[in-house]
């Protein structure tokens, strides 16, 4: 019976030439399980990097996260102050993404997705602590490398009085959180920058229009990045305004955490399980029509 409603829906199809099938094929988009391979396959390929790779790859990364903050001051310093001025001046966060992501740079919050995704396909001790040295090594470099920018715009006359004034009010602003609000605003930042990656691997002609539209988002709502936002709150301990210890719990801390979550449980973890399941119902299916 279920063969006979299976002919049936296959005789109600029209019938394409091959040209117009191809073309029916090019239209179609990608699936979650083409998707969810790609990003697994990148993701293994990271596990296996040396250390030392990743290492100066994560601290290119970190330093480049600082035009980030660089852009944005540019917008603040030649605005006016007015109500629109961030929808302007926020348009400047999305460039340390764009060197990092299309440069190939190790970033921590992409690596909440990438790494993870092999983890829960091959949940084993060895993977796990394959996870944990890519995130520990990749975490301290992003973390040197937006040290070192800080210290050099900070302490440095490279950039204008009027420019270092507007990190300074860029710096004050991303600061100005509580640690609940660090995690809430991480979470959401995290599940974003994760979503990136998801959706930059199914769309790869989009992915420079993906990046940008959500990484401003991010940047406009005030969320919490770990990287972008610590060369923000590290210009204030550069300058002297801040502690690191202030700064370390009342931002970074908080911030890890929600990204962590936000990255892993969000995004990777709902991504992973929808296709799961979808391989489950398929395989179910299989067996239902072997049967009849």
């Amino acid at each position: 019976m279920l063969d006979e409603e299976i002919s049936k829906e296959a005789v109600a199809a029209p019938e394409l030439t091959d040209k117009e099938r191809q073309e029916a094929e090019e239209r179609t988009s990608v699936s979650a399980h083409v998707v969810h391979e790609a990003i697994r396959y990148d993701g293994e390929e990271e596990l296996n990097r040396p250390v030392s790779a990743l290492f100066w790859s994560g601290l290119a990364a970190g330093m480049s996260m600082g035009f980030s903050l660089v852009a944005m001051a540019l917008f603040r310093a030649y605005l006016p102050d007015a109500n629109w001025t961030p929808l302007i001046a926020r348009l400047g966060y999305p460039l340390g993404f764009l060197i990092v992501i299309l440069g190939r740079q190790q970033l921590f919050t992409e690596n909440t997705l990438t790494a993870i995704i092999p983890l829960l396909a091959r949940r084993n001790l060895a993977t796990f602590m394959r996870v944990v040295r890519l995130w520990a090594v990749v975490f301290l470099a992003n973390m040197v490398g937006a040290h070192l920018f800080a210290w050099v715009v900070g302490n440095t006359p490279m950039f204008s009085h009027e420019v270092q004034h507007a990190m300074l009010r860029l710096a004050t602003e991303a600061a100005g959180v509580t640690f609940g609000q660090a995690v809430l605003r991480g979470i959401f930042a995290g599940w974003l920058i994760a979503m990136v990656v998801w959706i930059g691997a199914a769309y790869q002609h989009g992915r420079l229009a993906v990046i940008v539209i959500l990484t401003y988002i991010v940047g406009l709502a005030s969320l919490t990045h770990i990287i972008a936002g610590a060369v923000e709150v590290l210009f204030l301990v550069m300058v002297g305004a801040k502690s690191w210890f202030a700064i370390a719990w009342g931002y970074l801390v908080p911030t890890l955490i929600g990204n962590s979550i936000g990255g892993v449980s969000l995004t990777a973890a709902i991504n992973h399980a929808q296709v799961v399941s979808g391989m489950s119902t398929g395989k179910r299916r299989s067996k239902i029509i072997s049967t009849v």
